[in-house]
């Protein structure tokens, strides 16, 4: 779902990843509490918008919304300014380290090999898989991700909430054994207490992380108050756009615990480089497919595994495909 919005003779874009009912939110709820504000008072915006929302709902696909248009006004802010939304933020960073992320269980353990180990040849240090779907098949599948990357490669499993608690500590054990250095959403992010559990009593050496699913500031309060992750984890398509992302943020810095930003590496790349207690940023196999199909301007990993902002380009650097995206419009 992608916005534009336009003032001063510049139009910024922002994304999420959502149903078509997000831009009839927009539309309908957001639209007119912008026209004719001030674009360069970002802040703002987004407390109007978050007001707006108060009766039709701020999680979910409202928390989408706002966060595609707060992306898109961080980007118009830069624009009209002349610099990169790096600069804009005072960043700090000059790369952002990455993950390679896919590993999905429809693979076969070929197929699983060969994109993990493509990434390891990148330079690209981290790679995390799919797990849980079917225990059966994990520890054959884990093995022959262990053996194509080597031992100088972090390996991650993400659950997806699979697992029962019990289940899941005795599978975070074998993880361990394997090398394996993070284990998302063990059980269901809802689940504070499986996963203070988890934390807790898991092996040393292996975090336990979830967030992606946030949508306002109170949930991530809550998570980390619980003492329920290792690593946050926030998605800047979900979390409220930048604004809600760097406030992410300063929770986590608040708390003495790194934040990794879920997924959108394209769209997230700029705030990451402003996080304080950053850990890294998920380059996901599915979005930086669509990424790449539906804009230039698309930065790719250096060696050393890694992506770095464009500095040569106002605002994320980024412009939209028309041509490639008309064939996909729905709303």
């Amino acid at each position: 779902m992608v916005v534009h919005a336009a003032a001063g003779g510049r139009t910024g874009i922002g994304y999420t990843y959502g149903s078509a009912a997000v831009a009839a939110l927009i539309r309908d709820e957001l639209r007119d509490v912008l026209a004719g504000t001030d674009v360069l008072d970002v802040a703002a915006r987004w407390a109007a918008m978050t007001g707006a929302l108060r009766n039709a709902g701020r999680p979910g696909i409202g928390a989408m919304a706002v966060s595609a248009v707060d992306i898109a006004l961080w980007d118009l802010k830069s624009r009209i300014m002349g610099v990169p939304l790096v600069v804009a933020l005072d960043a700090f960073r000059q790369a952002v380290p990455v993950y390679g992320s896919g590993g999905f269980t429809s693979y076969t353990d070929r197929q699983l090999a060969d994109q993990l180990s493509e990434w390891a040849g990148r330079g690209i240090g981290r790679v995390k898989m799919k797990v849980a779907r079917d225990p059966a098949a994990d520890r054959a599948r884990v093995i022959a991700a262990r053996r194509a990357v080597g031992d100088g490669v972090e390996l991650m499993v993400d659950a997806n909430g699979g697992y029962r608690r019990k289940q899941a500590l005795g599978w975070a054990r074998w993880f361990a054994d394997m090398g394996v250095t993070w284990l998302e959403e063990p059980v269901s992010s809802d689940d504070l207490d499986g996963l203070r559990l988890l934390r807790d009593a898991g092996p040393p050496g292996v975090d336990i992380t979830a967030g992606e699913y946030g949508c306002t500031l109170p949930y991530f309060r809550r998570m980390l108050e619980a003492g329920a992750v290792d690593c946050l984890q926030a998605d800047v398509t979900r979390c409220g756009g930048i604004t809600g992302f760097l406030r992410v943020g300063a929770l986590c810095d608040a708390h003495g615990l790194d934040l990794s930003a879920h997924c959108a590496p394209q769209a997230a790349l700029h705030a990451c480089a402003a996080v304080w207690h950053l850990r890294h940023l998920e380059y996901f196999h599915d979005h930086v497919r669509v990424e790449r199909m539906l804009f230039d301007g698309v930065r790719e990993p250096t060696s050393g595994g890694s992506l770095e902002p464009d500095r040569s380009q106002p605002g994320l650097g980024l412009r939209l495909k028309e041509a490639d995206a008309a064939p996909h419009l729905v709303a």
